[in-house]
């Protein structure tokens, strides 16, 4: 259960009704996450104005959904990772054995060497505070990956921040569509 209250288009403050009115049109249900982030209209815009322009990062769209896994798993966000699996599996199209890796936190376990480095520089930004050590930074760069892609990971830690601590606080129930992504903390 909740300890957010999860509101209804009907409930929202008038001026993110058409926020949620095209998240709605677009997913064809209303996310929980977006249910409790319409209790505060200027924490639902600000996550869905950093996720369009997250959405126009050079990262391609697999990259940035092992960033939103890590994120996820590393702040233990049931909500975020079962959403991600789920947009991992069908719209990144990311490999079964690599998204199994990622929820189970075996980033070295990666196939893919590039997803690798970006999971394990995402890992260290989160840990550190962004303070990596040279050799990590390194092994980022090693993979063909710049100073640009360096800050759009720093950009999507923040978006994935912004939800995984809201989920996190309110006990976010997973939407019915979710369920069969459900992941658990160990």
């Amino acid at each position: 259960m909740s300890r957010l209250p999860l509101l209804t288009l009907e409930q929202a403050d008038a001026s993110i009704q058409p926020n949620l009115e095209k998240a709605i049109n677009s997913s064809g249900f209303l996310s929980n996450l977006l249910a409790v982030l319409a209790n505060a209209p200027v924490a639902l815009q600000a996550y869905q104005d950093l996720s369009a322009l997250n959405a126009k990062a050079s990262l391609s769209l697999a990259e940035r959904e092992v960033v939103q896994l890590v994120a996820g798993t590393t702040h233990g966000c049931t909500f975020c990772v079962a959403g991600h699996t789920s947009l991992a599996t069908h719209k990144a199209k990311l490999d079964p054995i690599d998204i199994q890796a990622l929820r189970e936190r075996r980033f070295a376990d990666i196939n893919d060497p590039r997803l690798r480095a970006v999971a394990l520089f995402t890992e260290q930004i989160i840990l550190t505070r962004a303070k990596v050590s040279d050799p990590v930074l390194n092994a980022f760069y090693d993979e063909g990956y710049g100073p640009q892609q360096a800050l759009e990971i720093i950009t999507g830690v923040g978006l994935a921040t912004i939800c995984n601590f809201a989920n996190n606080l309110a006990h976010t129930p997973l939407n019915s569509q979710l369920e069969d992504y459900a992941w658990h903390t160990n």
